[in-house]
């Protein structure tokens, strides 16, 4: 008994040790980092890009030494499989949120400026009748298949063992845009989701520098998103999600592709408030897009050459994916004994248009019924407008045949446009 005692004391003194040292150098190693490589002469944006790197980094170093030291070697592909590790993931959590809250120099960095540089804006339209319904803002709660585009930590805390998601949103201008979506489980390993977005634009006229009405030709273009998602639960607090986009564009005869990697994490039951959770997202980070195609070829005579006119291709500029940096939080409360209220909110950090603020709630009677509303807000300075306005909802759930199937839909009030109407049918088995 004395021996048992001492290893629990002994063991617990480490654990203390080893969260005091990981909070304290949480800040610490990814500043000296980036004074000493000169990257906060950058913007503000760029900052904050740079810090969350290294502080991922600096974290799956600190676990994987922390593993080594306990003579138990974790591979760094394994570490989000290593129970003990889990307890430095929190506080490394903790800390991140702490960051970005505490310095707002940091938060307040978009870029309205911007506006429209940005290459696969489409990686920004919402999916979900549901999220759009609470404006998005259910980044710390959202879950399921759904929860792929807003959250991949989310596809984690699935219900079913596989999950099938199909949605249209009538967008912009007549353009539709059609989800689908599938997660199923991997036993312990965790789950996994395929994703595709597309865009119907409907025919286009062609035109050209000489024919600016029109040359009597169509085009459709062709915009689509192909995803694919790991997902997993690493305690009954923490969920993480990794998705990698591939982005193909088409119109007439120039193309383009590029590659996209989200990334995120929920922990619930945040500072030992039950219905407390948070959650932290960071999208759309990859190289530049550039175009290229026969339609990029012109005729022409080069200046100051003893030759005849002939073809030459013309050099697309390349252009930066709009990555976003997103931070939620949510509540859940139980209300008049069968129903219960989620109350969310998120903000988003735009690199090329203005942050936005979105809050939503969520009314839930009985697990069957579901009645939601939200609202973002963005900064209209400088002549920027956002045309986008109060959004809600409804869905209904029932159990057919030993399957959860859900019917939502989604009304999102727009400027200048007629409003946006998502239907959405998931199912679970």
């Amino acid at each position: 008994m004395k021996c048992s005692r001492r290893m629990l004391f002994t063991t617990c003194t480490m654990v203390k040790n080893t969260q005091r040292q990981s909070l304290r150098d949480c800040f610490v190693s990814p500043i000296l980092a980036m004074t000493r490589k000169g990257l906060f002469h950058k913007s503000s944006n760029q900052v904050l890009k740079n810090f969350f790197l290294l502080w991922v980094r600096h974290s799956c170093l600190t676990i994987a030494a922390g593993s080594r030291q306990a003579e138990m070697p974790v591979p760094p592909f394994k570490i989000l499989f290593h129970k003990p590790s889990r307890c430095l993931v929190v506080v490394n959590l903790v800390a991140l949120v702490a960051c970005l809250l505490i310095n707002p120099i940091m938060l307040f960095a978009g870029r309205g400026d911007k506006a429209g540089t940005a290459a696969a804006s489409e990686l920004l339209i919402p999916v979900g009748a549901r999220s759009i319904a609470l404006a998005g803002s259910s980044l710390a709660t959202i879950s399921g298949v759904e929860a792929i585009y807003w959250n991949p930590a989310g596809l984690a805390r699935s219900s079913a063992k596989t999950n099938l998601l199909l949605s249209h949103m009538s967008y912009l201008a007549d353009i539709g845009v059609d989800y689908i979506a599938a997660g199923s489980s991997l036993s312990d390993v965790g789950r996994i989701g395929l994703t595709i977005k597309t865009l119907s634009f409907g025919d286009v006229k062609v035109t050209t520098e000489d024919q600016p009405d029109g040359t009597g030709e169509k085009t459709s273009p062709t915009f689509m998103i192909i995803g694919g998602t790991f997902a997993r639960q690493i305690s009954d607090r923490i969920a993480v999600g990794i998705t990698m986009n591939f982005v193909f564009e088409r119109m007439a005869r120039v193309s383009a592709t590029d590659i996209a990697f989200n990334a995120g994490v929920q922990y619930s039951g945040l500072g030992g408030l039950e219905g407390l959770s948070v959650g932290v997202a960071v999208k759309n980070i990859g190289p530049s897009m550039r175009f290229g195609g026969g339609g990029l070829i012109r005729t022409a005579q080069v200046n100051d050459a003893n030759r005849q006119t002939s073809s030459v291709r013309i050099q697309a500029a390349a252009a930066d994916l709009p990555s976003t940096i997103e931070i939620g939080l949510g509540y859940t409360v139980s209300v008049a004994g069968e129903g219960r209220m989620n109350f969310a909110s998120t903000f988003q950090n735009n690199n090329f248009s203005d942050d936005e603020y979105k809050i939503g709630a969520e009314y839930i009677f009985n697990e069957v019924l579901f009645v939601r509303g939200g609202a973002a807000f963005s900064s209209e300075d400088e002549g920027r407008e956002y045309i986008f306005g109060p959004t809600a909802g409804v869905g209904i759930s029932a159990t057919i045949r030993d399957a959860e199937v859900s019917v939502d839909y989604a009304y999102r009030s727009v400027k200048y446009f007629t409003g946006n109407h998502v239907f959405t049918i998931a199912m679970g088995f």
